[in-house]
């Protein structure tokens, strides 16, 4: 049995070895990771609104639950989610840096929450109001690999794996594996990984046009803690947008519930 464990040990070293000799030596990570950031965000970096919405489905691929959002992404680690659908009217979640707070309807109290907060099926509050790694996270290249297209075992574009680790508190996932494409660096797929570092969900990302892709249109979760269903993030549209700076005090928030 030792012998096997070693084995599979040297072979495991042998291809990560193998991995890491194909990428190229001088890349600059926190280049691609800023690359990778400008197809979710549309390369808006000081203020950006997106129209968002959360469809949830169940295992057997039928359609559960829909909501929509407006997400405004500030400058700085500040975020501000509008809630839109009927049964959530008049909810909002503030961000700003590690602090969340949800403010409910009639309520003059804000509401501490964590980003790990669950808004719809597996979309955390931190999934929708963050659009930033290269920010959030510091990342190592571990390699080349191939990317495997779906249903097609051995087919697939090289792609380059990186290992992302939280810099700061306020995030929803401790570690993201994350690969993106050799060339242009559009993110392709991830797995989450939560502070027990145990996998949350694994992510792939769905863009406009995948031979030359512009942007992320769609980002695909599926659970693997508890439910196993899957959530689709659609980014509906981006526009820039800067928020007047009253409206991210989560006490101005609860004074003035239609943002007058």
């Amino acid at each position: 049995m030792k012998r096997m464990l070693m084995m599979l040990a040297l072979v495991a070293a042998a291809t990560a070895a193998r991995a890491a000799a194909a990428a190229p030596a001088d890349l600059d990570v926190d280049a691609v990771l800023k690359a990778a950031d400008r197809y979710r965000t549309g390369g808006t970096a000081e203020g950006l609104q997106v129209e968002t919405q959360v469809s949830v489905f169940q295992r057997d691929g039928s359609a559960d639950k829909e909501r929509r959002y407006t997400v405004f992404v500030q400058a700085g680690h500040r975020s501000l989610v509008l809630m839109r659908s009927p049964a959530e009217a008049g909810q909002k979640v503030l961000m700003l840096g590690d602090d969340y707070w949800l403010l409910l309807p009639g309520s003059q109290r804000p509401v501490r929450i964590t980003p790990a907060q669950k808004l719809l099926g597996d979309a955390s509050t931190g999934d929708i109001a963050t659009l930033s790694w290269s920010e959030d996270y510091t990342g190592t290249l571990l390699g080349e690999e191939r990317c495997e297209a779906p249903g097609q075992p051995g087919l697939g574009a090289p792609c380059l794996h990186l290992t992302l680790r939280s810099a700061r508190k306020g995030l929803s996932y401790a570690r993201i594996e994350l690969w993106v494409g050799t060339k242009q660096h559009e993110p392709l797929r991830a797995e989450l990984y939560v502070q027990s570092d145990k996998l949350a969900k694994l992510a792939s990302f769905v863009t406009d046009k995948p031979a030359a892709p512009t942007r992320v249109d769609e980002m695909v979760l599926t659970d693997r803690l508890g439910s196993h269903k899957e959530t689709r993030v659609r980014y509906l549209s981006r526009q820039p947008k800067q928020l007047p700076e009253s409206w991210l005090n989560p006490m101005f928030l609860a004074r003035n519930p239609a943002l007058e």
